[in-house]
């Protein structure tokens, strides 16, 4: 299979040959790994028993997939990236806030993959073959990991869609036998001695449909169209491409969350997921583990370099995809020693989701508004401006800014970030919440309302010839 060639340029119409089933299987097959599995765990570990953490992390999975999955959309028009189509809101200079979203977004999920998937890795081969857990067995672990990582990567959409293929088939049988692996411990009560995490029900419970629920989706903000740029709008019908987004992104999201909610509470893992979880496998379920932690993090991992590939190949314009994703791999790597040797697993993901989706939900509302002003019809020539180290175009607006649209953005994330309630940080508007984390509601209307009110007498940035 050939290395695609192929950056944040626009895709020529003839390439663009994949489909919306396709677009299906590389949503459910990339994410039924360890790395969103994990994410089930989390309402387990703020101490929720069985049904709340079920009803939090549904609730917060639908609300997440109806913001997320129009996005998808956007791609599907301009044939490149979702970073680089926001040049249409923010200007081709502008669009930058896009890429690094896009890129602490990717850079996070993918150490976390990796992170989460070396662990059970490691403890399933402690298990079956008396390997060392020590410092020196992690540290290769998790570059064996990285390096099959960056192999998907580098390859491409193409050798990762195969891969999804082949993932969304074997990862559903192996979560099937975990189902029966774990059923004998199966539990509807939260560990014992796990008290909630904010001191009563139902804040925790808003706090785990964020943390757990909405989390997923607000991931793929940026991640959509490096998918759907591969579909030609000629040939499949827009609302196909956004059923099966929303199909993807639900199934792909909640079977894995779901699963691991499920074994956590029959694990009793409360403060740790990985080491109770390889305790309490049967020695059956060993090795479809040891599988499932291997190909599963690759797969999910893999698509989510390739995406920091694109983000940084979009901020810095000279350099390769290849090259950029070698770089945000030994990034990540670094990022995964941090985590497993510094970091407190629950306490940091907690903060890492809320802060990102705090950050991250202005500027996917403002993207989606700008796309519904335009009747999605926009100029691929003039948002590869930047790109091509070249001026001037529609997307130019104010020396490649939109200062209107990145003012609204930044109004967004701050109130965002002022509301926001991680076990790291609190923000002061928490006083006027009630202590409850508003931070995605906030940060969204916050974003969109101004924007649409400082755009209000704008007319749509559309090309000449459409006006026609």
């Amino acid at each position: 299979m050939p290395m695609e060639q192929r950056g944040v340029d626009t895709i020529p119409e003839q390439e663009r040959t994949s489909t919306p089933r396709d677009l299906v299987s590389i949503l459910l097959g990339s994410n039924l790994c360890l790395g969103v599995i994990v994410f089930g765990w989390l309402p387990v570990s703020f101490g929720l028993g069985l049904w709340p953490a079920v009803t939090s992390v549904v609730a917060g999975t639908a609300v997440g997939v109806a913001v997320t999955a129009p996005l998808a959309l956007v791609s599907l028009r301009t044939a490149t990236n979702l970073s680089t189509s926001s040049s249409a809101a923010f200007g081709v200079r502008g669009r930058l806030v896009g890429s690094v979203v896009g890129l602490l977004l990717s850079l996070g999920y993918t150490a976390l993959t990796l992170w989460i998937g070396g662990d059970v890795m490691l403890g399933t081969l402690s298990r079956i073959a008396g390997v060392p857990t020590g410092a020196a067995a992690h540290t290769l672990v998790y570059a064996l990991l990285a390096g099959c990582t960056v192999v998907g990567a580098v390859y491409g959409y193409r050798l990762l869609l195969r891969m999804s293929r082949i993932l969304a088939v074997g990862m559903t049988a192996l979560l099937l036998l975990g189902l029966l692996a774990y059923a004998p411990d199966a539990t509807t009560a939260a560990p014992p001695g796990t008290p909630y995490l904010l001191g009563s029900f139902w804040p925790t419970w808003l706090l785990s449909a964020v943390a757990a629920g909405l989390s997923g989706p607000i991931a793929f903000i940026t991640l959509l169209g490096d998918y759907t740029r591969y579909i030609s709008p000629q040939r499949h019908r827009p609302r196909r491409v956004l059923r099966a987004t929303c199909l993807g992104l639900f199934a792909g999201l909640l079977i894995p969350q779901l699963f691991g909610t499920y074994t956590a509470l029959a694990a009793r893992a409360a403060l740790d997921y990985a080491g109770p979880l390889v305790t309490a496998s049967p020695t059956w379920y060993l090795v479809p583990l040891l599988l499932a932690a291997t190909a599963g993090s690759v797969g999910n991992a893999g698509l989510m370099l390739y995406s920091m590939g694109l983000d940084l190949d979009a901020i810095l314009p000279r350099a390769t995809r290849t090259r950029a994703t070698l770089v945000v791999a030994v990034v990540a790597t670094g990022f995964v020693f941090v985590g497993h040797f510094a970091w407190n697993a629950q306490s940091a993901m907690t903060s890492f989701v809320l802060l990102l989706t705090a950050i991250g939900t202005p500027w996917a509302v403002i993207t989606m508004i700008a796309h519904l002003r335009c009747g999605g019809v926009y100029d691929p020539e003039a948002l590869q401006v930047y790109n091509r180290r070249a001026r001037g175009g529609i997307y130019w607006f104010r020396a490649g800014w939109h200062p209107r649209a990145t003012v609204s953005w930044a109004v967004g994330a701050a109130v965002g970030l002022c509301a926001v309630s991680t076990p790291l940080y609190e923000g002061p508007l928490l006083a006027l919440t009630g202590g409850v984390d508003s931070s995605f509601v906030l940060s969204g209307v916050m974003g969109g309302l101004t924007y649409t009110a400082l755009t209000l007498r704008s007319y749509p940035t559309v090309p000449v010839k459409s006006l026609a």
